[in-house]
């Protein structure tokens, strides 16, 4: 066990035998969609920093004070970190090394191994200060690459030089790839000096150069689509010829069955025939033959809520999901990652889009527009009509009362409206007011728990359905919204996943829609996937939380024995939690065969 008060001893003699006179505060800005949600400040001696980091945007984010002691190297050798992860659980982490033994405790596990020397720790929830150490570390280090603690190697590579403003004010800059340890590489900014300065697409930058931050967006996108291009060379296979895959059997949608042993034939984009499956006959010349095996064969999987970045387009297609719903994203990258699709430059599944409309309050989430005004809202449905947007999204903050005519406004556009429940709203209301779908089964089971007057702007939204064991699924209130959802035809994109891993995770275990998956994807993603995101202080709390969501599995029962229809959607981008929403379908007793369909 690692003793915080010997540590934090260590930690003040570190910072005695330094000496004040070398102390320096670099201070941090984060930034999100361009207005500011964060800070970081750390104050910096030669062999100790203290770290103050806190994010606010869409009502959450992190929040750390961290201690570190480092070695002469630049190591850490001393680590504590105390704050909330994203959604307010609590954090406690600490590292210590020793000579011979290093040890560590976080949210996701604990462990000691032998080591003779420093070795160069991971935390699992640091704040974005940690990865100028990690640059210092990686360049000092043979071919900048450094085996790391708890397991893995990371690895840095130097991308691009760039300079921001000019002449006496002009900053010397270099980009540099963390890769490794996570699903995607991390890119760091560092000055001419070797120390940080922000990171591209992580909003971190240097106070007093936000007035840069569309610079470095857009050298950000540079980056990421050079990357993603680059993986289409690699990875995309062009047919000329027929494809014709054999020896597979078709599920039906329309007869719920699977049908026997068949070859289907694909050109191009289309199926150009199903035929059953001859044994030993051979495929016409110049067609590529892929077996089956004996499988089942079904059309691309659909996710019909996704947040899309380059990377998440790619998981997509190794998990089989050809199609998403993207549910908001920066506007203008956005559409220029759907050109690069659709002219061949990129990979991704095809991307339906739907334009995020967010209110303006302390809890907003800093995505497409957030109007200050009706009139302005209205514009800006018709900036996303004229973009060959499908929907709009409302989002929690929205004035409940610019609903209707937002809605109606995009209606006549010919855009469908889906959207979070405003905050102070209701379901029912929302619905009336012109909903074709509500997003998240639990924006919708809250109008049917909490109060009126209760704020789901914030973590609440989230905790606050742990109430939901007590729900009585044949009250007037739930079947009053049922009747009106079947009279509407509202739809329901369930995320039930994702709401699953939210509320049943807990420090240090693994859940079952990540376990078949889990040892086979890098240390960093492995570590998130065993946190919690829920405060759990007690065996009754916990328990509330498993009973709210057996719930929630009641709920979307329910829904389907009345024919609303549920659109599987996960709030997720690593393509391979679709798989776990149609399986939490199955859980919740709908047949496998009508969840395919």
């Amino acid at each position: 066990m690692i003793r915080s008060r010997a540590f934090a001893l260590s930690l003040m003699l570190a910072s005695a035998l330094a000496g004040s006179a070398f102390a320096a505060t670099q201070r941090f800005v984060v930034m999100a969609n361009g207005e500011k949600v964060g800070h970081l400040t750390a104050e910096v001696e030669p062999r100790a920093v203290t770290v103050d980091y806190a994010v606010n945007n869409n009502g959450r984010g992190p929040k750390a004070k961290e201690q570190i002691e480092l070695d002469a190297q630049g190591l850490p050798v001393r680590w504590a970190i105390d704050g909330s992860s994203l959604f307010g659980s609590p954090v406690q982490e600490r590292f210590a090394w020793t000579p011979g033994r290093a040890e560590w405790v976080s949210q996701a596990d604990n462990g000691k191994v032998k080591s003779a020397a420093p070795t160069l720790y991971i935390a699992n929830d640091a704040s974005p200060w940690m990865l100028g150490v990690y640059v210092k570390a990686l360049l000092k280090a043979p071919n900048h690459t450094l085996p790391v603690l708890p397991s893995g190697t990371m690895r840095l590579e130097e991308v691009r030089k760039l300079t921001l403003g000019e002449g006496a004010s002009a900053t010397p800059l270099t980009v540099y790839e963390l890769s490794g340890i996570d699903l995607e590489p991390t890119y760091v900014l560092v000055d001419g000096q070797g120390e940080l300065f922000g990171t591209l697409g992580g909003g971190l930058i240097r106070e007093g150069f936000e007035g840069h931050l569309k610079d470095l967006q857009e050298v950000s996108q540079e980056i990421a689509i050079q990357r993603a291009m680059e993986a289409q060379k690699k990875l995309a296979h062009r047919f000329t010829t027929p494809v014709r895959i054999r020896n597979v059997r078709v599920f039906d949608p329309k007869t719920m069955k699977l049908g026997e042993l068949s070859s289907v034939v694909v050109f191009g984009d289309k199926i150009t025939g199903v035929m059953p499956e001859v044994p030993g006959a051979a495929a016409p010349k110049g067609e590529v033959v892929i077996d089956g095996q004996g499988g089942t064969l079904v059309p691309g999987l659909h996710d019909m809520h996704s947040h899309t970045t380059l990377s998440s387009n790619l998981f997509y297609l190794a998990a089989g999901v050809t199609s998403t719903r993207d549910q908001g994203n920066h506007n203008e990258e956005l559409l220029g990652w759907v050109e690069g699709m659709d002219s061949g430059l990129l990979a991704g599944p095809r991307i339906v889009r739907n334009g995020f409309l967010e209110g303006r309050s302390d809890y907003s989430a800093r995505h497409g527009f957030i109007p200050a005004t009706l009139e302005e809202g209205l514009d800006n449905v018709r900036w996303y009509a004229d973009h060959g947007y499908w929907q709009i999204k409302i989002y929690n903050s929205m004035n409940p009362d610019w609903v209707a005519p937002l809605a109606a406004e995009a209606h006549r556009l010919g855009m469908g409206v889906t959207g979070h429940v405003p905050a102070f709203s209701s379901p029912d209301r929302v619905i009336r007011d012109g909903y074709d779908d509500i997003a998240h089964v639990n924006q919708l089971m809250l109008g049917w728990i909490l109060d009126p007057k209760e704020d789901t702007r914030t973590p609440l939204r989230l905790t606050g359905m742990a109430r939901g064991k007590d729900l009585d699924l044949t009250s007037p209130r739930v079947q009053a919204t049922i009747d009106l959802m079947k009279a509407k035809g509202t739809k329901l994109d369930t995320t039930a996943m994702i709401l699953e891993r939210l509320m049943l995770s807990r420090s240090g275990q693994v859940q079952a829609g990540d376990a078949y998956y889990i040892d086979h994807v890098p240390i960093a993603y492995q570590r998130y996937r065993k946190r919690s995101f829920v405060t759990v202080n007690s065996p009754q709390e916990d328990a509330d939380y498993q009973a709210g969501f057996k719930k929630v599995l009641e709920v979307l029962k329910l829904l389907d024995d009345n024919n609303i229809q549920l659109l599987p959607g996960t709030d997720d981008g690593t393509g391979f939690s679709v798989h776990r929403e149609l399986e939490v379908y199955v859980a919740a007793g709908i047949t496998p065969a009508k969840t395919l369909r």
